[in-house]
């Protein structure tokens, strides 16, 4: 006689807020998984003040504002979102859920939502198109020691149907992440990082599959260091916004100057970021960061930030500190790993639930009543 139960359906409703998909998604994760997604560089100092300084921003609302008609629907770099929100990059979702970003992807185009796809994606820019429909992909990619690979990239996304590119500008090296050395993090052997296999050279396909050539397990930075560049300097910049056709968006910005030479340099946006705490340990929060980047150069480029968004609440924030968007990783592969597509649905419907609901309690109808004066008391 079977005596086994079999383990209850996945309900999405049962989560409430955002954080509550982590503990979840970890607990059916591997340990070497949970703690690539959950790392942060050195202390972790930066990856805890991404969170807490949203938090410490007092929210200063008005009163007797008719808000009985609301819209949380914008426009981001041409890309079209149910509300100031694309999903950030981040890569290897299928380290999370066997369907990986198609998963994402899927739950996106429901959800009305653009999603930026990690170079270091386990499912190819094709495919993550095709499944997201009816909303944008934009392409993250990283200009690493063969600026031939980058371009072709580039055109590769550009023919899948990417609308943008998201240069990432904060990795000349990678971060030391502590937890993925003690685990010796490698990927399985299942999984490939195919956006980075590059037909037709020795030894390309073995660079992106899970074996990786030579690769002993000592952490990121040796499993992907040929992706990157310590020689990147702005005439890089320059130099791959001559090359190809798509508008960039430099992510990994925290200084005001940098965005204003990011922008002069033919940027069409700048992403405030610090790599998720993953990269300089000391880095400020984003938070902290945002405002006077939005000052330098919110009325010619785009501006979005990232790091440790938990709340609609940090979205609503956000465009008080002057920012067009906000935008997250980690929750979406919280909600990716507790329930695949559902759960990545489930987090996005609480973020847009909540932001909805954070303007009327702020007194503001409307994305353009959402201003600075909201955060001086």
């Amino acid at each position: 006689m079977n005596t086994q139960v079999p383990a209850p359906a996945f309900d999405p409703k049962q989560f409430l807020r955002v954080e509550e998909f982590e503990t979840a998604a970890y607990a059916r994760m591997t340990k070497m998984a949970s703690d690539y997604f959950r790392s942060g560089a050195w202390d972790e100092h930066t990856l805890r003040w991404n969170v807490e300084a949203w938090q410490a921003i007092r929210i200063f609302h008005r009163a007797m504002i008719d808000v009985s008609q609301r819209s949380t629907a914008t426009t981001l770099l041409g890309s079209r979102s149910a509300f100031p929100f694309i999903i950030a990059p981040a890569a290897l979702h299928k380290l999370a859920c066997p369907e990986g970003e198609l998963a994402t992807a899927r739950a996106a185009s429901r959800r009305s939502v653009p999603l930026i796809l990690s170079s270091l994606s386990s499912t190819g820019v094709e495919e993550v198109c095709r499944a997201a429909k009816d909303v944008d992909v934009w392409m993250q990619l990283y200009i690493g020691k063969e600026r031939s690979h980058v371009l072709d990239l580039a055109a590769r996304a550009q023919e899948a149907g990417c609308t943008a590119l998201v240069l990432t500008v904060d990795a000349p090296v990678w971060g030391v992440r502590e937890r993925d050395i003690r685990n010796g993090f490698c990927l399985p052997a299942e999984i490939e990082v195919v956006n980075l296999m590059r037909s037709g050279r020795a030894g390309d396909v073995h660079a992106a599959k899970g074996g990786l050539s030579g690769h002993s397990g000592a952490g990121i930075a040796e499993a992907f260091g040929w992706t990157i560049d310590a020689s990147l300097s702005w005439k890089d910049l320059d130099w791959l916004v001559s090359k190809q056709s798509l508008p960039i968006m430099v992510k990994g910005i925290c200084r005001s100057d940098d965005a204003e030479r990011a922008v002069d340099a033919g940027a069409r946006g700048v992403l405030v970021s610090n790599h998720g705490g993953r990269q300089l340990d000391g880095a400020p929060a984003t938070a902290d960061s945002l405002e006077a980047v939005a000052d330098a150069v919110r009325d010619r480029a785009c501006v979005i930030v990232d790091g440790g968004i938990r709340r609609g609440t940090d979205v609503l924030r956000a465009l008080a500190l002057g920012a067009h968007g906000a935008s997250a990783a980690r929750p979406i592969l919280w909600g990716l790993g507790a329930g695949g597509e559902e759960g990545v649905h489930r987090v996005l419907e609480l973020l847009q639930n909540e932001f909805d609901l954070a303007m009327a309690l702020a007194g503001c109808a409307s994305l353009s009543e959402i201003t600075a004066d909201l955060l001086v008391g």
